[in-house]
Order: structure tokens, then sequence, then C-alpha cells
């Protein structure tokens, strides 16, 4: 077969042949992309209203259409780190002056944040015409997320994006600092909880005998699944603005280098079930700032440098505004990575298929 595509039959014939799928069947057209070796697969759904408010989406989209989800996240099209993002809107703001609506998918849900995948999207935006008259050097793209509004700052030569980019967050506080929790199997340790648009719990891999950088991922994710655990069943999170907000999104280990340097500082995240990100992420870095701002660890517009302890990749944050969120002290934090295509891509369903939804398996 040629590199093209093509055969003796014809230039362009997989193109017009492939994929068949039934005639009432899903088809599915996806724009790839990786922000630190994270996956993100995109979904332009932009012919979808904007009315309806995103975390009331993201409630209809999980009990009215998660079979689309679960089609393009789980096995045999996606896998188990496989990420999404459903894109709404695009052109002329709306409104409230976003250019697009996202929702962010994953292999157990919908989550309300995104760093690594908002990196992405102000790429795509630009590139994919979503944002009328892109201006150089640079082009803010300002997108409607479940947790509120983000804004992604893109490189832009008048032809296409470029790295790095960077993006604002929605107001981070610190929830809860050396909060005494009964790890099982580890006895007492010592959480921060941290919220960056989702909420993590944060700790020392070493008060659990693991190291970070150079433990077997397999233990880190099971400590850090406990430790998820066993937060939700001792502690209760509140959002001030909803209810939809209010819940632990996963655990993020650390080398506990929280002090300021200028050496990056390394972790991992283990987020909804079991799933690793392979970047340092975006809303991780977000609430670990904001963290490390609550204890007077680092200043605003210290730029910090972090490190996923899975692939290398790095991220950099740093506090550049102080703000108020309800009774909450937060902050501004600006996340700064690449963002990559990898291809494009079509997925179909047929209708006979017995795993035409997808599996999960670990």
């Amino acid at each position: 077969m040629a590199a093209d595509g093509s055969s003796g039959s014809g230039p362009g014939c997989w193109e017009r042949r492939l994929p068949p799928h039934s005639p009432s069947g899903l088809v599915v057209r996806t724009v790839e992309m990786h922000a630190g070796g994270e996956p993100l697969r995109i979904v332009p759904r932009l012919e979808a209203g904007r009315a309806l408010p995103l975390l009331s989406l993201r409630r209809e989209e999980a009990a009215v259409r998660d079979h689309v989800r679960r089609a393009l996240m789980h096995e045999p099209r996606g896998h188990a780190g496989m990420y999404g993002a459903v894109v709404l809107g695009g052109g002329e703001p709306d409104a409230g002056g976003a250019h697009l609506d996202v929702l962010f998918l994953h292999g157990a849900g919908y989550s309300t944040m995104c760093g690594h995948a908002v990196l992405a999207l102000g790429r795509f935006a630009l590139d994919y015409g979503l944002v009328a008259a892109p201006s150089s050097p640079e082009t803010a793209v300002r997108l409607r997320c479940p947790c509120g509004p983000v804004t992604a700052f893109v490189p832009w030569d008048g032809q296409r994006s470029g790295n790095p980019v960077r993006f604002h967050s929605v107001p981070a506080f610190a929830v809860a600092t050396d909060l005494s929790i009964n790890i099982p199997g580890h006895g007492r340790a010592v959480v921060d909880i941290g919220y960056g648009g989702a909420f993590y719990a944060f700790l020392c891999a070493e008060q659990l005998g693991l190291d970070v950088c150079s433990s077997k991922t397999s233990d880190l994710v099971h400590a850090a699944s406990v430790v998820t655990k066993a937060v939700k069943e001792q502690f209760r999170l509140h959002h001030p603005e909803s209810e939809d907000l209010s819940f632990l999104y996963g655990t993020i280990l650390t080398d506990g280098k929280d002090v300021f340097s200028e050496e990056p500082t390394t972790n991992i995240c283990v987020f909804a079930d079991e799933q690793v990100d392979r970047s340092p992420t975006g809303s991780g870095v977000t609430a670990r700032i904001a963290l490390q701002y609550h204890k007077g660890l680092i200043q605003l517009n210290q730029t910090r440098t972090f490190r996923s302890s899975t692939t290398g990749s790095l991220f950099t944050g740093k506090a550049v505004q102080a703000t108020k969120l309800a009774d909450y002290n937060a902050v501004i934090v600006e996340v700064s990575g690449e963002a990559f295509y990898t291809g494009t891509a079509t997925f179909t369903v047929e209708e006979e298929d017995p795993l035409k939804y997808g599996f999960i398996f670990k």
C-alpha cells in the first residue's frame, strides 16, 4: 500500500470506501492533540446551542448522550488514559464574551476544568477559524468551561498558531492545609486540598513510603487512589458557587518541594477512576500554586516549573493576581505549556457491534 493510502484500484480509494458504518450509526470526526503527553480528542459540535449553562449541559450529556463519551474514550477507540473535549460554538463571541464553550470528557465521566485541554484548545480555536481575525504576536481565546471563564493566550504568526500557550485560570484557592487524614495501610498523613477549577488532594509521596520520581507508577496510582477515597470519606467539600463543583477530582502526589525554587518540582496526578495524567496537570498546577501562595511559600509573579513524573514534560505556573471568591482568598494563576497536533480521525459505530460503545480493561 502506498504511503498516501492509495492502491492499484485508483488514488484515494481508501478515503472513499472506509470506514463503513450502519446507516443509523454514529459517525464522529475528531481532531487529535496532546499537551505534555496527555491526549486530547477534540469533538467539534459547533452547531449546538450555547444558551444552556455548562454545568446543566454536563448533567444532560451524562444522562442522555453518555454512550458517545464511552465510545470515544474507552477501548477499542480510546484507552484507559484517553481524554476528550466537546467544543460548542465558535466565530463571534457570545453575549458573555466567550469564543467557545467546552465540555471535558474522560474515562469515568465529565470534568469541570482541564488545563492541558485549554492549552490545546487555544491552538485549535485559532487554526480552525473559531476566533475571528486573530492578531499577532498573540491572540486571546476566551473559553467558557464548566468551572467558569478561562482565557488562553496563543502565539499567532498570521497563518498558524504556535507554542507555548498560556492561560489564566478561574479563581483558585486553598480549601484546607495540613489536614490530618487516616490513610488505610499507611496511617495518618498530612494532606492539603486546593481548587484550580477542580478539587485535588495534595501530599508528598514520601509520607506513603514512596518516591514520586522513582517508585513504580502502579504503586503511586494505588496509593493516590487510596488517598482520594479516604479524603472523600473524611472531609466534605463545598464550592461557594455550585454543588456541581463540590467533588474531589483526584490526588496529586508530589516530591514535597513546595518552597519557591528555580528548580522543577515533580508530581503525578491520579484522577477520576485511577486515570493517570501524562502531563503535569494544568488544573493541578493551578491548585498547587494557590496552595503555595496561601502558605506564603511563593509571591505574585514568581514562576515555578512543574514536571510530570510519567513523561518528564513541563508546565510553568505563577499567581498573577490576588482576588476573592466568596469567603476565600484566591488567586488567578497563569499556566504555560506546549500543545501539539497528532492527527485527525473519523470514528464510526456499527449498530450490530456488541462492543460498539466501548469497554474498560485494566
